[in-house]
């Protein structure tokens, strides 16, 4: 059976920069630790899904449509623009570039969406999203290896959720999502819409947690029915505070929710892949790094 795995080039690569304990240097005086951490964490990655088909998928530079609906969306973040080389974890992307295709794995940018929106994108096209998932025996399986709690939405019987670090790694599931927070996968973009997002300023409703988020979600069914039922919720503070912020809700879930996009950078056939047991030594020495 044919097993994708699809890496969240960006997220893993703030993990590893800022993850590893001390600044590297190589023998040329170049940093090197963020292209340390990212390839060996990416053959952990691999060997321990033992996929058929690769990709790492990175959030470009370009302009996010999301700003177009909220200004504010994760206009938290930092912009490593103003950010000296030494602590911007992008100054070792092209070293990183470099080592994906020393080892022949796709890997792209994004122009005109979000890395979430080409990973829901494959989703759609080789299995389908929520309710529309089929569970074929020709379908292939799908990780996605991320921290990113936004690609929960995508979890289904052939969807699992890759958080990796190191022996404490979890493969999300649907049993995973539904211990945690309660919810069913399809049911996760209407839950965080209520809560809100911290990590990208999204900001939910007062008063809702996710214990309550959950218990409205499964009560309701849907965002659409927790709000046009707002007098039915029995908390008065938590009713209350549905109705006035309806309408940020309803926005939330825009930008929460991944309905993927078509245009992808690779076919399905671009990602095959076979591990021929290479080590992280001897793609740093093909690159030039050692």
């Amino acid at each position: 059976m044919k097993k994708v795995l699809l890496v969240d080039g960006c997220n893993l690569l703030f993990q590893m920069f800022f993850g590893m304990p001390v600044r590297i240097i190589n023998e040329q005086g170049k940093a090197i630790q963020g292209t340390l951490g990212f390839v060996g964490a990416l053959l952990k990655i691999i060997r321990r899904i033992s996929p058929t088909h690769v990709a790492v998928l990175f959030d470009g530079e370009s302009h996010n449509p999301r700003v177009d609906l909220d200004a504010d969306y994760k206009s938290n973040r930092e912009d490593y623009s103003q950010v000296d080389e030494e602590e911007n974890p992008f100054s070792q992307l092209p070293d990183i570039y470099d080592a994906l295709d020393f080892l022949r794995i796709c890997h792209a940018e994004t122009t005109d969406c979000e890395t979430d929106d080409w990973m829901a994108g494959y989703v759609k096209k080789y299995i389908g999203i929520g309710e529309d998932t089929v569970s074929a025996t020709k379908t292939p399986e799908i990780v996605i290896s991320s921290f990113d709690s936004d690609f929960f939405q995508l979890i289904s019987d052939k969807v699992t959720i890759l958080r990796y670090r190191g022996e404490n790694s979890v493969l999300c599931d649907r049993t995973y999502l539904q211990d945690k927070f309660g919810i069913i996968p399809e049911r996760y973009a209407d839950f965080k819409s209520l809560t809100g997002d911290t990590a990208d300023n999204i900001k939910g409703a007062d008063k809702v947690g996710p214990k309550t988020a959950a218990q409205l979600v499964n009560e309701f069914g849907s965002l659409e029915e927790v709000i046009a039922r707002a007098e039915e919720i029995k908390k008065p503070s938590v009713r209350e505070s549905i109705k006035q912020n309806a309408e940020r809700l309803r926005k939330n879930y825009r930008l929460i929710k991944l309905t993927g996009v078509e245009n992808l950078p690779f076919a399905l056939e671009e990602l095959v892949w076979e591990d021929r047991g290479i080590t992280t030594n001897e793609v740093l020495k093909g690159i030039g790094l050692r």
